[in-house]
């Protein structure tokens, strides 16, 4: 009997435990409402040529990152730049996602400079169907080149044409604000 009494307690409290879960999944009709999967993306603001893209992720504080679309000469969309926070105390100050075309020659990576100061060449870190991304980290100094800045020149050599890399501007219009409001990072696991 007391076997038969656990078992009976057992399908009860798994019972009220569905019903329960069914009452807040469920509308009227019984059927599903869901839930959201993934927090919903939004454009918090915008700062000159980047507008600051955020999580609602329901924290006090939703991550950003500071998002730019790159455009050739003829008004093609051709690359994206995301600038995000890093933790405080390691050698890059923020880092960002590039995201350039699959057809682009991942062993020539992407160069950027800022006006008369040393180009620099970062390499590709993976590809997916969204295409090829690189993982950068701007260092202090570099930063202040973009603040100082008024356009950076991206360039990316396509795999078709190597011999005529295409040189993209990305606007420094609004760089400076943006960064201020990008949060900070959390602090660094140890």
């Amino acid at each position: 009997m007391t076997a038969l009494l656990k078992s009976l307690f057992a399908a009860l409290l798994v019972t009220a435990g569905t019903s329960a879960f069914a009452q807040t999944a469920t509308d009227s009709n019984g059927l599903s409402v869901g839930t959201p999967a993934q927090p919903a993306p939004y454009v918090k603001d915008t700062y000159g040529d980047w507008q600051l893209r955020c999580l609602d992720t329901g924290a006090e504080t939703d991550p950003c990152q500071l998002y730019q679309l790159l455009m050739d000469a003829d008004g093609n969309q051709v690359a994206e730049v995301s600038i995000f926070s890093l933790p405080a105390g390691g050698r890059a100050a923020l880092g960002a996602n590039i995201v350039a075309p699959l057809e682009t020659l991942l062993t020539q990576g992407i160069v950027i400079s800022v006006g008369e100061s040393e180009p620099r060449r970062f390499t590709f870190t993976f590809c997916n169907p969204g295409g090829c991304v690189a993982r950068v980290g701007f260092t202090q100094e570099e930063v202040d080149q973009f603040k100082s800045g008024s356009v950076a020149k991206v360039t990316l050599v396509p795999l078709s044409n190597p011999n005529a890399p295409v040189v993209l501007d990305m606007s420094l219009a609004g760089f400076t604000a943006g960064v201020d409001a990008i949060p900070p990072a959390p602090a660094a696991n140890n």
